[in-house]
C-alpha cells in the first residue's frame, strides 16, 4: 500500500471511530478497517455502545477467513490485556493478518506499547503514526482522562451578537434559531456528560436530552452542580432520572435527607470537595467524573459555571453560537467578570472553524 492509500483507509477508520463518541466511555472510540491481500475491503468496525465489542473484534467478525494475509487499519493501538474481553492484539494474530497500521499508541498502562510488541513478536508488520494528529483529536477525551485524570471539557455558549444570554427581564427563548439548536443537540450526542449549574437547573428546568430524530438514545449523562443540594425534587431532570442517567455533585454528604430523597428518584448523588462560596470545586468535579469513566463533558450553563471553567483554565474547546440579535449592556451576559485588568492576562482562544447555522453562526475555538 502507498502512503496515500494508508491515509485514505485510516481516514475511513477515523470516520467509523467517530460513531462511538459519547457512547463508549470509559473506553476510547476506535475504528478498524480490514483489506484483504488483494486490497479489497472485507471488514470494518467501531467500538460498540458501552465500550465493547471492540472495533477490531467487529471488523474481524465481518472479514472472517479473508483476514488471513490482510492489512488492518486501526485508529488506536490494539489492546494487549485481558479484561472483559480477550486482547485485540491476540485476535489479530490468531486471524493471521499480515500488516497492521496504527494511528497512535494507547497510553493506558495496561497497553502502552504492549499491543504493538505482541504483533511484532508474531511476525506482523506494524506501522505507527498514520494520521496521528487526527486520531489524537478524535480521542482527546480518552487520552486526557488516562494521562491527566480529567475529561475533555467543551464549553458551549449560545448568545446574542453582543454576548448576552437573556434580556434584562430574563427572557432567553430563543436567542438562536432552530438550526443552531439542532447543532447543539448534535454536540450533546457526542459527549458522555452534559453539565449545568444549580441556577440554570432552577431557572430553565431543562431536560438536557438529545431530541434529534433517531439520536434520542444518545442522550448524555446529565450532571447538575449543586453544592448545597437546594434544587427542588420537582425538576424535570430529577423526575426523569430513571429514564436518563442524572448525577448531582454536591459538597453535602450522602446522609443528607435531600441526598436520600434524590436517590429515591434514581439520581446518583456524588459528594465533592467544597469550593469558594459554598459550591463545589470544579476541578474536583471533573476529577470525580473522570474516575467514574467520563471522557467528554459538555458545559451548557449558566454564566457562573462558564466563568468558573474559563477562570480555572479548564476549557479545552469553546463552541460559540451567535445570533444577529443585539440586546445591549443591560442584557444578561453569557460570561461574568473574569477580573481581567490587562490584555496579557485575558483568556485567549483561536478560532479553528466556523459554519453558518441557519441565520446564526457556530464558531469553534481552541485555547491559545
Amino acid at each position: 500500500m502507498s502512503k496515500l492509500d494508508d491515509r485514505q483507509h485510516m481516514t475511513h477508520a477515523l470516520r467509523l471511530a467517530a460513531r462511538g463518541l459519547g457512547r463508549v466511555w470509559p473506553n476510547p472510540a476506535v475504528g478498524c478497517v480490514i483489506l484483504d491481500a488483494g486490497g479489497k475491503l472485507v471488514g470494518e468496525g467501531w467500538t460498540q455502545p458501552g465500550g465493547r465489542p471492540h472495533a477490531e473484534t467487529e471488523a474481524l467478525g465481518m472479514a472472517g477467513a479473508a483476514a488471513r494475509g490482510a492489512t488492518v487499519y486501526v485508529t488506536l493501538e490494539p489492546c494487549a490485556h485481558y479484561g472483559k474481553t480477550p486482547p485485540c492484539a491476540e485476535a489479530l494474530i490468531a486471524a493471521g493478518v499480515a500488516r497492521v497500521v496504527v494511528a497512535i499508541t494507547d497510553p493506558d498502562p495496561r497497553v502502552d506499547g504492549g499491543g504493538i510488541r505482541l504483533l511484532e513478536q508474531a511476525g506482523i508488520a506494524v506501522e505507527i503514526g498514520v494520521l496521528a494528529a487526527e486520531a489524537r483529536a478524535l480521542n482527546a477525551g480518552f487520552l486526557k482522562r488516562v494521562t491527566a485524570g480529567l475529561p475533555l471539557v467543551t464549553l458551549k455558549l449560545a448568545t446574542s451578537l453582543d454576548g448576552r444570554i437573556a434580556t434584562r427581564s430574563g427572557e432567553s427563548q430563543w436567542i438562536t434559531g432552530p438550526e443552531a439548536r439542532a447543532r447543539g443537540h448534535l454536540l450533546r450526542a457526542d459527549h458522555d456528560a452534559i453539565m449545568i449549574g444549580r441556577g440554570t437547573a432552577e431557572a430553565d428546568n431543562p431536560e438536557l436530552s438529545c431530541r434529534l430524530p433517531g439520536l434520542e438514545e444518545r442522550s448524555p449523562v446529565r450532571v447538575v452542580l449543586d453544592g448545597g443540594l437546594s434544587t427542588p425534587e420537582r425538576l424535570t431532570l430529577y423526575q426523569t432520572a430513571r429514564r436518563l442517567p442524572t448525577w448531582v455533585l454536591t459538597s453535602r454528604g450522602l446522609d443528607d435527607p435531600r441526598a436520600r430523597a434524590l436517590g429515591e428518584l434514581g439520581v446518583v448523588v456524588e459528594p465533592c470537595a467544597p469550593g469558594i462560596g459554598g459550591g463545589v470545586d470544579l476541578q474536583e468535579v471533573l476529577r470525580t467524573l473522570a474516575k467514574r469513566g467520563i471522557t467528554r463533558v459538555l458545559i451548557e450553563g449558566g454564566a457562573r459555571l462558564a466563568t468558573a471553567a474559563l477562570k480555572s483554565g479548564l476549557v479545552d474547546r469553546l463552541v460559540w453560537f451567535r445570533s444577529g440579535l443585539v440586546l445591549g449592556g443591560d442584557g444578561r451576559a453569557g460570561i461574568d467578570s473574569l477580573d481581567v485588568d490587562q490584555l496579557a492576562t485575558a483568556c485567549r482562544f483561536r478560532r479553528v472553524d466556523h459554519v453558518a447555522a441557519g441565520e446564526d453562526m457556530m464558531e469553534i475555538y481552541l485555547p491559545g
